[in-house]
């Protein structure tokens, strides 16, 4: 009889190959990976420049136009109120009272926004007084620390959205609580990234206060259509209904 242990060596590192979880390293096998995305969205690992698909939205959200911008552009464009690729102080704090927040929260929000983005988005090294966010280099404001959902260049990276829920979602398979959100962003800390750390807490705390549900959860699709902007279409019209039911 031949000797088959060639084989069998090769067969095993081949299994081994495709492990998602060490042995010697707990925190694999406590943050599981997804093992059926294949199945269910086409190349999950290849970043979409114009569309934010995930399981249940292979072609993204139905109805929303890319204006063939990144998925990244598309997530600041809604607070461009006139349309022009910059997006001012006051159009920023407009698109935050549009949302339902209050005034003392649309003057932080605001501040902090273009206090941290506006530079590093300028087409000049000069600053500028107008603290402008120019959305053609949004991209130069990405902040480290972040889940990854967005590549350096804006483009949506599905895998990665999936990765969220199935890593940290422990209660419900599709939903976050405030305690699993929280554990989600202390996970995505890069050492001494002490900016990166500050600026993700702040927007997954902003977007739970946005989109949380009656019992206190953020749903996956709310959190998929925070990152092509659709969300914050959706909000402020349910913002406007009940504005025209109370008037």
């Amino acid at each position: 009889m031949g000797d088959n242990s060639g084989g069998n060596q090769s067969l095993k590192a081949s299994a081994d190959g495709m492990l998602t979880v060490a042995e010697k390293a707990p925190i694999t096998s406590q943050r599981k990976l997804r093992l059926d995305l294949d199945s269910k969205l086409p190349k999950p690992y290849l970043a979409r420049a114009l569309a934010a698909p995930d399981t249940d939205n292979v072609n993204g959200t139905w109805g929303h136009k890319h204006r063939n911008m990144s998925v990244l552009q598309q997530h600041v464009a809604f607070f461009d109120q006139d349309d022009n690729g910059i997006i001012y102080p006051w159009e920023t704090f407009k698109g935050f009272c549009d949302l339902g927040f209050n005034v003392f929260a649309c003057v932080f929000f605001t501040m902090l926004i273009h206090g941290a983005m506006s530079y590093a988005t300028l087409p000049t090294w000069l600053p500028s007084p107008l603290f402008p966010i120019y959305i053609e280099n949004i991209h130069k404001a990405k902040h480290g620390s972040d889940s990854g959902t967005y590549d350096t260049e804006g483009r949506f990276i599905p895998v990665n959205l999936e990765n969220i829920f199935s890593k940290y979602a422990l209660t419900k398979p599709d939903k976050l609580s405030f305690k699993e959100l929280w554990h989600m962003t202390d996970a995505s800390r890069n050492a001494f990234d002490f900016f990166g750390w500050t600026a993700s807490k702040m927007e997954w705390g902003v977007l739970y206060m946005l989109a949380k549900d009656s019992e206190g959860y953020l749903s996956k699709e709310s959190v998929r259509r925070l990152y092509d902007g659709s969300l914050f279409e959706y909000c402020a019209e349910m913002q406007k209904e009940v504005a025209s039911k109370t008037a």
